[in-house]
């Protein structure tokens, strides 16, 4: 009888949250489909995988898809590259979304501070098929702006595609001028959220511009800059492929500085036409990126657990 009461209980709060329900349906339902059952194809990574027998009825093989990976010769490379590039990308790019963060709340100008957000913003939405056109005309020999002016200054041209140490800059620059205008959105909530009569209270004390910026704001947003950084962490075993195969290509010349993991896989994918090699790269990815996140976590935890994500 008891259990009968709870089973109601549970049937008139429903009924009770019907409309809030049926609007929440629409999202969970996109995440149960687009989500969580893709995730199921994680046994490809242990299957031999043919169009015949497709997913569930491919023959078993244990780890032979993660030995390809680890005989290829470069496993230790791409590891190297995706993650010394991840943790340049989250450093360089926490940072600098703070600072602009922080130069926006500072603008006292509105209509230049909204300009100025917007322009910042723009980049997010230009495909990286499009950057990758840009980056080309800027760095080409041939026809590249860069090389076009130190010519016109009466120096030789700089062969920026045989170049590999002068990418890590490179790609460097275009992670943090695509991404800076939306990853300073949440550092803005965050400085717009803090007690106005905190800085009222610096300023009364002498406190100037860098002072307040330093002793008031930043240590304010600093459980928001925690979170973001781990949940940063997680994917820092995962190469944007968007953005190093638009800028770099197939170009062999640079793949001892720009390779990746995930370029390693498309390549090796559309060489061999083997999907569950790549799907078990996709599967080791996700495991180092979940260890990751705990470890980074835990550490988090041991400083101030409020700070965790769990």
């Amino acid at each position: 009888m008891k259990e009968q009461t709870k089973f109601q209980r549970f049937l008139k709060k429903l009924y009770k949250y019907r409309v809030y329900l049926l609007m929440l349906a629409p999202a969970v339902i996109y995440t149960l489909v687009f989500a969580y059952y893709p995730m199921t194809g994680v046994v490809m990574a242990f299957k031999k995988y043919n169009y015949q027998g497709g997913i569930w009825g491919s023959p078993w093989n244990g780890f032979e898809n993660f030995k390809f990976f680890f005989k290829s010769g470069q496993a230790a490379l791409v590891i190297r590259n995706t993650v010394l590039y991840n943790i340049l990308f989250i450093v360089v790019g926490t940072a600098t979304q703070i600072a602009v963060a922080v130069f926006l709340t500072e603008i006292r100008n509105k209509r230049f501070r909204k300009v100025s957000q917007s322009m910042m913003f723009l980049p997010y939405f230009i495909s990286w098929v499009i950057v990758g056109v840009m980056a080309f005309n800027i760095f080409s020999s041939d026809y590249g702006f860069v090389n076009r002016i130190l010519v016109s200054l009466g120096f030789e041209k700089f062969a920026f595609y045989k170049e590999p140490a002068a990418w890590p800059f490179i790609l460097l620059f275009f992670n943090i001028w695509k991404g800076v205008g939306y990853g300073s959105v949440m550092y803005l909530a965050a400085i717009m959220g803090v007690d106005t009569s905190i800085y009222e209270a610096a300023a009364i004390d002498g406190a100037n511009v860098f002072q307040r910026i330093f002793k008031v704001t930043i240590p304010s947003i600093m459980p928001t800059v925690i979170i973001l950084f781990l949940m940063s962490i997680g994917g820092i075993f995962k190469g944007n492929f968007d953005m190093f195969y638009n800028l770099v290509g197939s170009n062999g010349l640079l793949y001892n500085a720009t390779d990746v993991i995930d370029t390693l896989a498309f390549r090796a994918l559309i060489s061999s036409n083997d999907f569950g090699m790549s799907a078990a790269i996709g599967l080791f990815q996700s495991v180092l990126c979940f260890i990751t996140v705990l470890l980074a976590n835990k550490l988090v935890s041991l400083y101030d657990k409020d700070y965790t994500l769990f």
